[in-house]
């Protein structure tokens, strides 16, 4: 399972509370380029990054960062989240060299939208799903709210997205999360889930091994772990193996 640490930017910089791996003292956490150069020293496989200044409409002051970050770190896939409500704009992040890109709950409630940019773009889009208590319950969504996890998940999974990220923002941590749905839905599709939260340590991340966690395709960290290589290896243990 991967580990995804996230770096959230806004003005160019890495916001206050985006984690740095080791002490974090000897990385300028305004220079979001030596932040993900360090996670991948760390070990990270993969990185999200967070277009924080995307609010703005039209607005895509960070693709350059984000360019810098793809160039600094070969071999790491970098997935992408903000900004999603115009080709132009999906298709400057994918110039600034993205992997992959997140759709937010406002991007993805326009008819065919998803489908659209599936089919020129496949293998290579994302959809955060948002629940309460297992039920879609987002503005952005007004079509969608209230509907079963489930059911828009698997209508997301025709569309074609590579994969899903998952939060229930009714639980805040691991041991409130809502991990029996989130395994659920991994194990009732066919198509990556990442849990988009609720791992917050080395304990939490124990405890979703032990739970049978090796359904999910990975997990984003928005809190460093104590030791990111032990928790990189703690999430490859598979169900049933004994970890160290």
């Amino acid at each position: 399972m991967l580990l995804i640490p996230a770096i959230d930017i806004k003005d160019g910089k890495c916001t206050p509370a985006t984690a740095v791996p080791g002490d974090g003292k000897s990385v300028p956490t305004d220079n979001p380029v030596m932040v993900a150069q360090r996670w991948a020293a760390a070990g990270a496989r993969r990185l999200q990054v967070a277009d924080m200044d995307s609010a703005q409409p039209g607005k895509l002051a960070n693709a350059a960062v984000i360019r810098g970050i793809v160039g600094a770190c070969p071999g790491v896939p970098v997935q992408v989240s903000g900004g999603m409500r115009s080709d132009a704009n999906v298709e400057s992040y994918f110039d600034a060299g993205a992997d992959y890109l997140i759709l937010g709950t406002k991007a993805a409630s326009t008819p065919h939208y998803i489908n659209n940019l599936c089919l020129e773009y496949p293998g290579h889009i994302l959809v955060e799903l948002e629940t309460k208590d297992g039920k879609v319950n987002t503005e952005g969504w007004s079509k969608l709210a209230n509907h079963e996890a489930l059911e828009v998940a698997e209508h997301f999974q025709r569309e074609g997205v590579a994969g899903i990220l998952y939060s229930d923002k009714h639980h805040g941590g691991m041991r409130n999360f809502n991990l029996t749905a989130a395994l659920s839905l991994a194990q009732s599709l066919t198509i990556p889930i990442f849990l988009a939260n609720g791992l917050n340590s080395l304990e939490d991340i124990r405890q979703l091994c032990e739970a049978g966690g090796g359904s999910l395709a990975g997990a984003v960290l928005s809190v460093q772990p104590l030791d990111f290589a032990k928790a990189q290896k703690l999430a490859d243990v598979l169900p049933g193996e004994p970890s160290e």
